[in-house]
C-alpha cells in the first residue's frame, strides 16, 4: 500500500484509525468480564483450533516419481481430498514432462482468499495450485508462507526429475546396479560356501572345550547335544544374515533407477528409523539395565548370606532357641524362593516394556494357569511345609506312609518319594501323607536314643507250659546278631483264644534299616527253637484233630 502523492488530510484519518483498531486491541481484554460460553477455552485461546479440527488426519502426499512433493492437509472448498491429491499428482508429472517449462517460470500471485502457484509466460498467468487460509492454518502458518513452500517443492522436484529421468542417469544406474547385484552374487557364493564347510566341521568334531568352559552348559548337554545345538544356531545364523542382507541390498537397487528411487528413499529411511530407534531404545534403557544389575547382584548376595547362614545352623555351628537343626535346609529354600521374588518384584518395573500390552498378556495368562491349578498345588505345598515343621520324618528314615513301607528319598514341596525294600520309588503326593498316619522306625533311635522294637506273634497250645515258650522265644531272639543287648527282650501273653495262647516276642533291633532283615531273621529263628523242642506253633491259627494224624513238625534234614 502506498502514501506517497496522497493527500495531507488522508494519511491523518488513515492514523487516527490505526490509533483507534490498535486501543481496541488492547482495551477488548480489559473489559471483557466472562468469555462466551458458547467458545470453549481451547478455541478461545487458539483461534485455529476450530479450524484445525477439519484438517485431514493423516495427511496426503502428491508425489512425483516416487518422491514426496506437496503434503496435503485440508482442500479448497468441498473437494474430495483423494481426487483432488490424484489431480495434483497429474499436474506435477504435466509440468515435468513438459520440457518447454522452466522451474523459474513458478510464481505466487495473491488473490483472496486465495494464493495460485502458477506459470508466468511473458506475462500471461497460468493457475495450476491454489492455496487457501484454512489449508494454510492446518499448517499454522500464512497463506503466502506455505504456498512459497509448495512453489519451491515443485521447482526441486521438477528439476530432480529431469536430472534423473536422462538416458545418462539410466546407463549410470544400471551399470552400478549390475556392479552391486555381481558383487551380491559373489558375496552369496562365498557364505553358502562358509556355511557347508561349518557344518561339515561341526558334524565332525568329538568334543567342544568352548562348551567345556561354559560350566553350566557342559552340565546340561551331552555331545550329541551340543553338536545339534550348535548346528541349530549355524542354521539361523545363516538364514539370518542373508535375509538381512537381501533386505539392504532392495533400497540399493531401486536407488539407482529414477522410478524407484522414491520408493528406495523411504525404505532407507525404515531402515534408518528402525536402526536409530534401536539404538536409542537400547541407550535409554541402560540405567534401567543398571538398575537391574545392582539389584540382581543384592539379591545373589542375601541369597548366599542367606544359605551360608541356614548352612551352619544345619552343621550345628550355631543354635537357634526353638529352631530346630533339620529344618535349615528347607527354610533355607523357602527364604531363597522369597527372596528372589522380592527381587523380581523390585526388578520388575526397570524391565524394558514391562507396561507394554505383551507383558500384560504374559501376565494375564499366567494368572489364568495359576488360578486354574493353585487349589491341588496350594494344597500340596502347604501340607510339604506342615510334614517339615511337624517333623514327621526326615531324608533317609524307614517309615511305613498308608501302608507303604520304605526309606524316605526326598521331602519336596509337592510329593514326598520313598524308596522301598524292592527299589521301587513311590511318589505320595503330600495332602495324602498329611492325612494318613505315618510310622517313623528311625524315630526313637534319632530322638531319644532307644532302639525300635520288632513284634512278632505266635500261637501256641494250651498243653505246652507258658514259661518253656517264654524260654524258646527269648533264645530265639538271643541268636540273631541283629537284636539289641540295650533293652532286654521280653515276651508278652496277649490273648487267651479258644484253642491256644498268643505269645508276642518284643526285641529291640540295632538298626532302624535293617529291621525287615532282623525280623525275618527272629522269625526263621523260632521255627527253629520250637522245632527243635518238639512243640507245633499253631499260627496263625492251627485246629488239630489228634485222630492218628501225623504231626505237624518239620522232619530234619537227612545227614550225611
Amino acid at each position: 500500500m502506498r502514501f506517497n502523492g496522497s493527500p495531507r488530510w488522508a494519511r491523518h484519518v488513515l492514523g487516527l484509525l490505526l490509533t483507534a483498531l490498535l486501543g481496541l486491541s488492547v482495551a477488548l481484554p480489559v473489559f471483557a468480564v466472562a468469555p462466551d460460553p458458547a467458545v470453549s477455552p481451547a478455541a478461545a485461546a487458539d483461534p485455529t483450533a476450530t479450524v484445525k479440527e477439519d484438517c485431514l488426519d493423516p495427511p496426503l502426499w502428491a508425489t512425483l516419481d516416487g518422491w514426496k512433493v506437496l503434503e496435503i492437509r485440508a482442500v479448497p472448498g468441498v473437494q474430495d481430498p483423494e481426487e483432488y491429491r490424484q489431480r495434483t499428482v497429474r499436474r506435477l508429472h504435466g509440468m515435468a514432462r513438459n520440457g518447454a517449462l522452466r522451474p523459474e517460470q513458478l510464481v505466487l500471485q495473491d488473490q483472496p482468499p486465495y494464493t495460485f502457484v502458477g506459470l508466468d509466460r511473458n506475462g500471461r498467468f497460468t493457475r495450476e495450485l491454489a492455496v487457501e487460509d484454512h489449508a494454510a492454518a492446518c499448517f499454522g502458518i500464512s497463506r503466502q508462507e506455505l504456498a512459497t513452500q509448495y512453489r519451491d517443492s515443485i521447482r526441486t522436484a521438477i528439476a530432480r526429475y529431469r536430472r534423473r529421468n536422462t538416458l545418462n542417469a539410466w546407463l549410470e544406474g544400471s551399470a552400478q546396479a549390475l556392479l552391486v547385484l555381481g558383487t551380491f552374487i559373489l558375496w552369496l557364493r562365498g557364505q553358502l560356501t562358509v556355511n557347508r564347510r561349518l557344518r561339515e566341521r561341526i558334524a565332525r568334531r568329538q568334543s567342544f572345550p568352548l562348551l567345556r568352559r561354559l560350566r553350566v552348559l557342559h552340565k546340561l548337554l551331552d555331545t550329541d547335544q551340543a553338536r545339534s545345538l550348535l548346528q541349530w544356531l549355524r542354521t539361523g545364523a545363516h538364514w539370518l544374515l542373508l535375509l538381512l542382507v537381501s533386505y539392504l541390498l532392495i533400497p540399493l537397487l531401486l536407488g539407482f533407477f529414477p522410478p524407484t528411487e522414491g520408493l528406495a528413499a523411504g525404505l532407507r529411511s525404515q531402515i534408518i528409523e528402525l536402526v536409530a530407534g534401536g539404538l536409542s531404545g537400547g541407550a535409554a534403557a541402560i540405567p534401567n539395565l543398571l538398575s537391574i544389575l545392582v539389584i540382581l547382584s543384592i539379591t545373589v548376595l542375601v541369597i548366599r548370606a542367606s544359605n551360608a547362614w541356614f548352612s551352619a545352623v544345619d552343621r550345628g555351628q550355631m543354635r537357634i532357641p526353638g529352631f530346630y537343626q533339620e529344618w535349615a535346609l528347607p527354610t533355607a529354600r523357602l527364604a531363597t524362593i522369597l527372596i528372589a521374588l522380592i527381587g523380581l518384584v523390585l526388578a520388575y518395573p526397570y524391565i524394558p516394556g514391562s507396561n507394554s500390552r505383551a507383558f500384560q498378556g504374559v501376565g494375564l495368562l499366567l494368572g489364568v494357569l495359576t488360578a486354574l491349578g493353585s487349589s491341588a498345588i496350594a494344597t500340596n505345598i502347604i501340607s510339604g511345609l506342615m510334614l517339615i515343621y511337624t517333623r514327621a520324618f526326615r531324608d533317609g528314615d524307614r517309615v511305613d506312609i498308608n501302608g507303604t513301607v520304605g526309606v524316605v528319598q526326598e521331602r519336596a514341596l509337592l510329593v514326598t518319594r520313598v524308596r522301598t525294600p524292592r527299589n521301587e520309588l513311590v511318589s505320595i503326593p503330600n495332602a495324602t501323607v498329611i492325612g494318613s498316619s505315618i510310622v517313623n522306625f528311625s524315630f526313637s533311635r534319632r530322638e531319644i536314643q532307644q532302639p525300635v522294637a520288632i513284634a512278632p506273634t505266635i500261637t501256641i497250645g494250651y498243653d505246652v507250659p507258658w514259661r518253656q515258650v517264654h524260654e524258646l522265644m527269648l533264645a530265639a531272639a538271643a541268636s540273631v546278631p541283629g537284636v539289641s543287648d540295650e533293652i532286654p527282650p521280653y515276651v508278652l501273653q496277649t490273648s487267651l483264644n479258644d484253642f491256644h495262647i498268643s505269645y508276642e516276642l518284643n526285641a529291640f533291633v540295632i538298626e532302624a534299616g535293617t529291621y525287615r532283615e532282623t525280623l525275618s531273621a527272629v522269625l526263621a529263628a523260632l521255627q527253629d527253637q520250637f522245632a527243635a523242642a518238639g512243640i507245633e506253633i499253631l499260627s496263625p491259627g492251627y485246629h488239630a484233630i489228634r485222630n492218628g494224624n501225623a504231626s505237624t513238625l518239620p522232619k530234619p534234614a537227612p545227614t550225611d
